[in-house]
């Protein structure tokens, strides 16, 4: 069974960008009638993944996070997709995946989100905080520790003693909603 991380940042940001930052190899593919603008790469022999990148608007993103449901409607988005199979390409993918993640992150100040597999949240990026879910906390197995020991799984900076099930979605932004309350 494969595994498939999704990165998407909030914003009118040029494809051309994100495609540098996160797979200067990337070409353009033609875009068919009523459909996004597509940048993708096959780097399972380099990296241990595909890519591919896309915008949209009027987006909706919903995944759980340790329980809680989470959802996030960027009005304007690009979102990257990194698809790794199942074979021995897996040790080699997932750390140049958050590698990916991570320079994507530190180039751009957007609100973002992963996910994984469309059905985990992993972290999200909100006015420049970035939050890691208690589903982050098995990266160490991998070795990865993206952001520090400071930013403890499952807290949100700046709300004393509240965690993410607890904070009701803002329409735009990555933050986690209560189950029931969308």
């Amino acid at each position: 069974m494969a595994i498939e991380y999704r990165l998407t940042l909030g914003g009118d940001i040029p494809l051309e960008q994100i495609a540098a930052l996160a797979a200067p190899e990337a070409t353009e593919e033609p875009a068919l009638p009523g459909y996004p603008r597509l940048f993708s790469a096959d780097l399972y022999d380099q990296l241990g993944y595909a890519i591919s990148i896309t915008n949209g608007s009027n987006g909706y993103y919903e995944a759980d996070d340790n329980g809680a449901v989470w959802v996030w409607e960027p009005e304007i988005y690009v979102t990257i997709h990194f698809d790794i199979s199942s074979d021995e390409k897996v040790e080699m993918g997932i750390p140049n995946t958050f590698a990916t993640v991570a320079r994507v992150l530190a180039a751009r100040p957007e609100d973002a989100a992963l996910t994984q597999d469309g059905n985990y949240l992993l972290l999200t990026r909100v006015n420049g905080v970035i939050r890691k879910s208690q589903y982050a906390a098995w990266w160490s197995d991998f070795g990865m520790d993206l952001f520090g020991d400071e930013r403890r799984p499952g807290r949100v900076p700046g709300y004393a003693g509240a965690t993410a099930r607890r904070l009701p979605a803002a329409r735009g932004s990555p933050v986690a909603a209560p189950a029931g309350r969308r």
